[in-house]
């Protein structure tokens, strides 16, 4: 599966007999899938089956989805009441021993307030049931649209995270190998802690030495976060490969990441070994930055 970016854009519209149609998407980020959903009054029982197309496409993303349908012509027919029309009739012959009534004429019924009405034509059902299953295949096809944006946006946020997982395994590899790790100079830091603390606590006793000594080690020891940065390495290289859905495992991995880097940078009793976790920690936030706009 491909990497989906949360950002995206599609529209389509067409026509389905006299009517005119447009689907409007947009996509942001968001911890979940959230569908904003705007139907024009009438076609408001189209809501459930939008929301499950549009769940059975995407995981995440802010969403909103406009739909504008307006007629292409309008269609118009005239109704008489008869029964207006007959109390017309019947008052005119009432009335012909007292006035001479002029003949009834089309405009004088039409001017008649509601003797005669337009109104506009009703689709038939055929007509309304072509009219959605148009309207829903164009939401299918803007949909899709949105997808092939996000994928599209997904595989160039791909290459700048694994060019930033690649940073954080050459980093983690420079700490590997800088000298201030190798067993002598670890041995040589202790010693000269261990004679610091000789010379300013007078007598200490031997089991505190050992203590001392022992903690000073473990603190100048980084293979566990190494390793573990190693993993983590492996781990995101693999989410990025599988793709799909992976925006919140990296985003895990990327505070895991953040964890080493913190304890490498608090162990740490060389400046260039510093200086790369600080970088390290940069190169991180930069990656976490980025995570937050995938799928």
């Amino acid at each position: 599966m491909a990497l989906q970016s949360m950002t995206g854009f599609a529209r389509r519209e067409g026509t389905s007999g006299r009517w005119r149609w447009a689907w409007e998407l947009r996509s942001v980020n968001g911890k979940g899938l959230d569908l904003r959903l705007r139907l024009p009054p009438g076609l408001e029982r189209m809501e459930t089956d939008v929301r499950r197309i549009t769940g059975e496409q995407f995981s995440r993303g802010n969403m909103q989805a406009n739909l504008s349908v307006s007629a292409a012509e309008n269609r118009f027919e005239t109704v008489l009441n008869q029964h207006a029309l007959a109390n017309v009739l019947a008052m005119r012959d009432q009335l012909a021993g007292v006035i001479d009534p002029a003949p009834l004429t089309l405009d004088t019924l039409l001017s008649i307030r509601g003797l005669v009405e337009f109104r506009e034509t009703e689709d038939s059902e055929e007509e309304i049931a072509a009219r959605d299953a148009d309207v829903t295949r164009g939401l299918l096809a803007a949909l899709a649209d949105l997808k092939l944006m996000r994928e599209q946006e997904g595989a160039a946020l791909s290459r700048v995270l694994l060019n930033h997982v690649s940073t954080i395994e050459d980093l983690t590899h420079a700490i590997e190998r800088d000298p201030s790790r190798t067993p002598q100079e670890i041995s040589a830091r202790i010693k000269a802690q261990v004679a610091l603390l000789m010379d300013g606590a007078g007598a200490l006793d031997r089991d505190r030495l050992h203590a001392e000594a022992a903690l000073l080690a473990t603190r100048a020891d980084l293979r566990e976060e190494i390793d573990r940065l190693k993993a983590h390495v492996a781990a995101a290289r693999d989410l990025l490969g599988r793709g799909g859905p992976v925006g919140r495992k990296l985003d895990f991995l990327a505070q895991e990441f953040n964890r080493e880097s913190n304890t490498i940078c608090s162990k740490s009793n060389a400046s260039a070994v510093t200086a790369a976790g600080i970088e390290l920690k940069v190169v991180i936030d930069q990656f976490r930055e980025q995570v937050q706009n995938l799928e």
